[in-house]
């Protein structure tokens, strides 16, 4: 897939909690845009509380794209989602319509900007070894050999992150290469006279005519409609919904039960949290993602920061200019 897809689309991003779905409900039907999703687990079936996934009412005022395409034990990649979203942004724009692509995973707005990194395939021997590796010694001590193997990379994964460990690990197996060599193309150089990554024409075009927008919003605005937005999950029937995946006939992946919400769910049911401990470590969970998605938001120069009322103003300039 060429990056051609994304010549004329508008992004609007953001942490988790600060509002963002609700607003590309207006944006939509003011601009006439069919909103996009750009969340790693709005893909998966019956995960609907816990995503804050929009509702049919709201589908039928403004059609959504890459919701609901896969059962909750299968696995999605970058790449896979990166090719579902040109897909599902030509189909639009062939009908006349304008793409809104909204949501707050940082890897999938990276690759959107910058391309994918060619990396090697994924090679399920080695992720099944290494999976049971942290389920014996814990993934603290996978994230030290990976420090050792591979500093930069080390520094940049959180030693809790056990995907992204074990795929940096997988790559080193497979290569012999650690991953932040293969991500070089990722890499902004921020010392005078170094040369810059190579910019692609989407992603010049992008930035040029501020089509990506974040939501900023105030530290303590957000952390209270994070805990409120923890609180309304449940009373809408989080555990129940989680409850509901346990009885699947396949075990729920690895991705989806680690999800923010979901895991806390799974941690209660299992009996290793009362409910309020569960909820606790859910809005502190949230909290932390918040805090990790502003710091890539902040890193990305292609994203300008607004506040809700003058995401309309930004672009209302863009379109008619």
């Amino acid at each position: 897939m060429t990056s051609d897809a994304f010549q004329n689309i508008l992004v609007l991003t953001g942490p988790t909690g600060c509002g963002k779905s609700a607003l590309a409900m207006q944006l939509g039907e003011v601009l006439g845009a069919e909103i996009v999703s750009m969340d790693s687990m709005a893909v998966y079936r019956g995960m609907d509380i816990g995503t804050a996934k929009p509702g049919q009412e709201e589908r039928t005022r403004v059609r959504h794209h890459l919701l609901d395409l896969l059962d909750p034990w299968e696995s999605a990649s970058v790449a896979w989602w990166l090719q579902q979203a040109g897909d599902a942004v030509r189909d639009i724009e062939q009908r006349g319509k304008r793409a809104l692509l909204v949501g707050g995973t940082p890897l999938y707005l990276k690759a959107l900007l910058l391309g994918l990194f060619d990396g090697p395939p994924a090679n399920e021997q080695i992720r099944r070894q290494l999976t049971e590796e942290v389920q014996h010694v814990g993934c603290q001590i996978l994230h030290d050999r990976l420090t050792r193997l591979d500093p930069a990379a080390g520094r940049r994964i959180h030693p809790h992150d056990v995907r992204r460990i074990i795929r940096a690990l997988e790559v080193w197996e497979l290569t012999g290469r650690p991953i932040s060599s293969w991500q070089q193309q990722w890499s902004r150089q921020e010392n005078q006279g170094e040369e810059e990554s190579p910019v692609s024409e989407c992603n010049l075009h992008l930035a040029t005519m501020s089509r990506v927008l974040w939501l900023d919003l105030p530290r303590d605005e957000l952390y209270l409609r994070i805990d409120a937005r923890v609180r309304g999950m449940i009373e809408a029937g989080l555990v129940d919904e989680v409850a509901a995946l346990r009885k699947l006939p396949h075990p729920v992946s690895r991705e989806a039960r680690q999800a923010v919400g979901y895991k806390e769910m799974f941690d209660y049911l299992d009996g290793e949290l009362d409910l309020e401990a569960a909820i606790r470590s859910m809005q502190t969970r949230s909290r932390n993602l918040a805090k990790r998605q502003l710091t890539w938001f902040r890193h990305l120069p292609e994203c300008k920061p607004v506040t809700p009322q003058l995401t309309f103003a930004a672009w209302d300039l863009t379109i008619k200019g």
